[in-house]
């Protein structure tokens, strides 16, 4: 398929899943919907004493000629937000997503992925054949959506890459991330994930019954393994900040040693699993000779 005809098809996607979510999608270009925007940014993330990200900074991305992008609702109300720019490195040209946010009453309807499929649409419409992103590796919601539901590549962990923030959401824990690269030239949706459920390889990370971390470290050196996450780190961060941080410690020492050597993430599951093989481990199969497949989303 031509540059043409998969930025077309990819336009599709983005509209139809618009459609599903309920929402319209559209660039921003005037200093108020920048302004609004910021709103929503420090809304979603508990910012109070000063923005997320500036009006006057989102309206200089705009008008440069980077992907600032809103959502609203049927009641015209703007629901949900990305702000992405230009990037190079020693890979070539990308776009950055440097954040996207969507209102508490609207998460879970679908809108994170139609804010995605049009992310993609706006960058191959460029000729812009990746998308690069940061998540912290123990959000276990992002973890699925980013490698699971959109087939994102993650090889490289990052130490504490924006220092201390001072959000609600960030506050008091290292900023260690994984980086997420998506290759938006590639069939959507995902023909298939590698899941690694065929040798039930050892763990190197995994929630204990009080959920506490359980590092193995015998397993550091095996072909395949799999580092668990908790189910939901944000809530265990506020009720115990010691867990919290011991969680901190503990995906640091296991996942961020890992993609230091020769292993990368090939799945995530929706126990909350990473699996990881080295780069000389045959893929996994799903027990018939035949790679093995993501569940559906």
């Amino acid at each position: 398929m031509g540059t043409v005809d998969l930025a077309a098809a990819a336009r599709s996607d983005a509209r139809n899943a618009a459609a599903r979510a309920s929402i319209r999608i559209t660039e921003a270009h005037d200093v108020d919907t920048c302004r609004r925007l910021s709103e929503l940014l420090d809304e979603v993330w508990g910012r109070t004493d000063r923005a997320v990200l500036a009006p006057e900074v989102i309206r200089a991305l705009s008008h440069s000629g980077n992907q600032v992008s809103v959502a609203y609702d049927a009641s015209n109300r703007l629901v949900a937000g990305t702000v992405a720019f230009f990037g190079e490195d020693d890979t070539g040209r990308h776009l950055h997503s440097h954040i996207t946010g969507v209102r508490g009453d609207f998460q879970a309807r679908g809108l994170g992925l139609a804010m995605k499929l049009h992310q993609r649409a706006w960058a191959l419409e460029r000729d812009i054949d990746r998308v690069v992103w940061t998540f912290d590796p123990l959000v276990r919601r992002n973890a699925w959506f980013n490698i699971g539901r959109l087939g994102a590549d993650v090889s490289r962990y990052l130490e504490d890459v924006y220092g201390p923030m001072d959000d609600a959401v960030n506050r008091g824990v290292p900023s260690d991330r994984l980086v997420a690269t998506w290759q938006v030239r590639q069939p959507w949706p995902p023909a298939g994930v590698d899941m690694g459920i065929d040798d039930d390889p050892p763990s190197a990370l995994r929630v204990d019954a009080g959920m506490r971390p359980l590092v193995d470290g015998s397993a550091l050196d095996a072909p395949r393994l799999r580092v668990q996450v908790p189910q939901d780190i944000e809530t265990l961060r506020r009720n115990d900040p010691d867990l919290g941080a011991a969680w901190s410690e503990a995906i640091r020492e296991t996942l961020g040693f890992l993609l230091r050597g020769p292993y990368y993430v090939s799945s995530f599951s929706r126990e909350g699993w990473y699996h990881l093989r080295q780069a000389s481990a045959p893929a996994a199969t799903n027990g018939a000779g035949e790679p093995a497949e993501a569940q559906d989303a």
